[in-house]
């Protein structure tokens, strides 16, 4: 693929226009080169176009930081807000594989971690929404507007995050939009990884207090977001979260799954 296929391929992303495209992909390929080993970075560097094979250069060791940190590296690169640069990061990768070998493209992920999921083209991770999607879901599901469900979200799943394992946090982070990493880290946070138990009433209180509405309502808005969590990252990944829950919650917040056994709360 010559240079300027590639950047039709990443305008074609929404990318506005070749000198818009051209700067995302050297944003990308430069935080790229930061991420990966410098013979994976020659590698790839030998198959792309030449314009672009010296922005993905590097004689430093592999960084290893998450995707977050990736995506924050880009904007700053590209002077744009960090939703902005993750579509753009979303572009270029795409590009990249459509230009790159199968087996080059398969021993970059290797070097990645599964937090790249949702920034990566479909293929060996499991395929995102983007947290516009997310939202706009929890909005029909519980009859809100766009910013209200914006604030159940992240009430939502902040709340959560204290509520269960780190480990398990860590899990939805790979399955969940990057716009809404920051709630889950958060909650996380603060309780340094470590599940805090809390009866239902004080779980719904939580999210009430940090949403602005009555528990009733928070009840109800708690519910679509963990719908549209469940249809984001499946049954399967769901169920590791419901069953670090007390069955209250379960029958209250409308997570049920029918499992067996559910581990103690």
């Amino acid at each position: 693929m010559d240079y300027e296929s590639f950047l039709t391929i990443v305008a074609q992303h929404g990318v506005d226009g070749r000198e818009r495209a051209a700067r995302a992909s050297r944003a990308t390929l430069q935080t790229l080169g930061e991420r990966i080993d410098r013979e994976q970075a020659r590698q790839l560097a030998l198959q792309l176009p030449p314009e672009l094979a010296p922005w993905i250069a590097t004689t430093s060791p592999a960084e290893g930081f998450d995707a977050d940190e990736f995506v924050r590296r880009a904007a700053r690169r590209e002077a744009v807000a960090a939703e902005i640069a993750q579509r753009d990061v979303s572009a270029v990768f795409d590009a990249l594989r459509r230009t790159v070998s199968d087996d080059e493209w398969h021993d970059l992920i290797a070097e990645l971690s599964m937090s790249f999921a949702p920034i990566l083209p479909r293929g060996p991770y499991v395929d995102v929404v983007d947290g516009g999607t997310f939202v706009r879901r929890v909005a029909e599901r519980g009859n809100l507007d766009d910013e209200a469900a914006r604030r159940a979200t992240e009430a939502t799943l902040r709340t959560l995050a204290e509520r269960i394992a780190g480990g398990q946090v860590d899990d939805l982070i790979v399955h969940t939009p990057m716009e809404l990493h920051a709630a889950l880290e958060r909650g996380r946070a603060a309780t340094d990884g470590q599940p805090v138990p809390m009866r239902l009433e004080r779980f719904v209180q939580r999210i009430a207090e940090r949403e602005g509405v009555s528990p009733h309502q928070a009840v109800e808005h708690a519910r679509a977001v963990f719908a549209v969590l469940r249809e984001t990252v499946g049954d399967e990944e769901f169920f590791d979260v419901v069953v670090q829950l007390p069955e209250d919650y379960v029958r209250t917040l409308g997570l049920g799954l029918q499992r067996a056994t559910r581990r103690p709360a």
